[in-house]
């Protein structure tokens, strides 16, 4: 699909979203574009420096019990 037809169709579909989910587009077309500015193609796989990330020791936290079945409980009440 030629990119103008491209285009076109992305303006008819976002006049169909309500407009919190055209920020929604927005913001990721700005992200798009930020990324193309670092000169990280998108889709590339993140190589931050896990180090170097106050929050990368919280990783995986959620996963231990008890905390992840009392988490699951919190968030989508008792299904079983």
């Amino acid at each position: 699909m030629a990119a103008q037809a491209l285009k076109d169709k992305l303006i008819e579909q976002l006049d169909r979203l309500p407009e919190d989910r055209v920020r929604e587009v927005l913001d990721f077309v700005g992200y798009l574009l930020a990324r193309e500015r670092r000169g990280k193609p998108s889709g590339a796989p993140d190589q931050r420096d896990p180090k170097g990330d106050p929050l990368s020791e919280f990783i995986g936290m959620a996963d231990v019990e008890p905390f992840s079945q009392e988490l699951d409980r919190d968030l989508y009440g008792n299904q079983r």
